[in-house]
């Protein structure tokens, strides 16, 4: 190589190097000082949730197809065992998936752990519940069909019809029915009773404790309504939901419900 040829080698390395400099200052190029974690390192609260939850439980856990996460009785009844449980594991049957990368998701357990607890820190009101009786999250024994269809009389046909196909009136004038066999293939007895213990924010729906005027409903009269709801579901998938129900470990109960509180 001869000398002018070194020359004009040597001259284009710099202009290369210095147009990678200038490259590491360009807009959306990563700074090299700045920290950005792995995706398996990262723990923060709203970059994991925007990534894996909202997309059904809605923006600022709220306004999605899924269950209000953003709802301080469902994080009060359901407490952090269970929140954890469900997001690591999915729920069998149903449209939530696993997140645990132990359960053939993508989350560590840390990430996991972070969602919660982050949920909690900022969506629980635990003041709110301290002098209150929770009922459990999630019951063992199976409700009564029958009696549970005078509860919901009693309890929820004033918004929802004495038959759960809904009300009619000028601002819904096409109500949603509870009982219609598309949603109930979508959901488990443990979606129900979320929803009848918790209620639906974003529709309005009242928790357990003002259903019926002058008191809340028991833990009893809760698990007959979710077996009067559960039986419209169609055969094919009551037997899809009790072969899950079956195949998934039994719910744990927070120790904040698992005594009276005064």
């Amino acid at each position: 190589m001869t000398r002018l040829s070194r020359t004009f080698a040597a001259l284009a390395l710099c202009a290369a190097l210095v147009a990678c400099s200038a490259c590491n200052d360009a807009p959306g190029y990563p700074s090299p000082s700045a920290e950005i974690p792995r995706p398996d390192q990262q723990l923060d609260f709203h970059t994991l949730y925007k990534s894996n939850c909202s997309g059904c439980h809605g923006e600022n856990g709220r306004g999605g197809a899924a269950i209000p996460l953003n709802n301080p009785a469902f994080l009060a009844i359901a407490g952090a065992d269970n929140l954890r449980s469900t997001a690591a594991k999915g729920v069998s049957g149903t449209l939530m998936p696993a997140f645990a990368a132990s359960s053939g998701g993508m989350l560590t357990d840390p990430q996991i752990d972070a969602i919660v607890q982050g949920m909690l820190r900022e969506w629980a009101q635990p003041a709110s519940f301290t002098s209150v009786t929770l009922p459990p999250y999630a019951v063992n024994t199976p409700g009564n069909a029958a009696v549970g269809q005078t509860d919901y009389i009693a309890a929820c046909a004033r918004c929802h019809g004495n038959d759960g196909t809904g009300i009619k009136t000028p601002t819904s004038p096409a109500p949603h029915s509870i009982i219609d066999v598309s949603y109930l293939s979508l959901v488990d007895d443990q979606s129900l009773r979320s929803i009848v213990l918790a209620g639906h924010l974003d529709f309005n729906a009242p928790d357990w404790r003002s259903y019926i005027a002058g008191r809340a409903l028991t833990p009893q009269e809760i698990t007959d309504i979710v077996a009067w709801l559960a039986q419209h579901r169609a055969p094919a998938a009551q037997q899809s939901i009790a072969a899950a129900r079956t195949a998934s470990p039994a719910v744990a109960t927070p120790a904040s419900a698992q005594k009276e509180k005064p």
